[in-house]
């Protein structure tokens, strides 16, 4: 296996798991809207903003698609060859945050669809479910950072 097809690899799994829990994460938001939207349609604000949230994750992994890109062309365009270990870190970081922004998006849909069902029985907790939704979300912005930290030195 090369270097480079490890590290394009690792890129795929980045892009490909955090939109898949994205994805899996709207449509769980999405069904909990319907079924909310039959007791409380005055909500439908609210519903979609919550129903949006899990799909930050992918945005994640199309960033760290966009960091790693970068990398790799610089190290192309300087005519330097990717090693076994950098390609070994983009592989690594690829999978990370694939994993992390899979797993974070479908739990913080879980987050949100309860909220969405408290709020379609008529309950005023979009502020309370919007904070902790946040937390989840926290581990796939931790992924991406260290996506990023990992990357940037390898085209440097």
């Amino acid at each position: 296996m090369t270097s480079v097809f490890l590290a394009y690899l690792g890129v795929a799994l980045m892009v490909g798991l955090t939109g898949i829990g994205s994805a899996i994460g709207v449509t769980i938001c999405g069904n909990a809207a319907v079924g909310a939207l039959k007791k409380n349609p005055d909500a439908i604000g609210q519903y979609i903003g919550l129903s949006a949230l899990p799909s930050s994750q992918g945005l994640y992994g199309f960033v760290g698609w966009f960091m790693t890109n970068m990398a790799l062309d610089r190290l192309v365009k300087a005519g330097v060859e990717l090693t076994t270990m950098q390609a070994g870190a983009i592989f690594a970081v690829g999978l990370g945050l694939g994993v992390v922004g899979l797993f974070s998006a479908i739990r913080q849909a879980q987050v949100c669809a309860n909220g969405i069902q408290a709020i379609g029985s008529g309950n005023n907790v979009f502020g309370s479910t919007m904070v902790l939704a946040v937390f989840p979300e926290l581990y796939a912005i931790l992924a991406v950072l260290v996506t990023i930290l990992t990357v940037m030195p390898i085209g440097a």
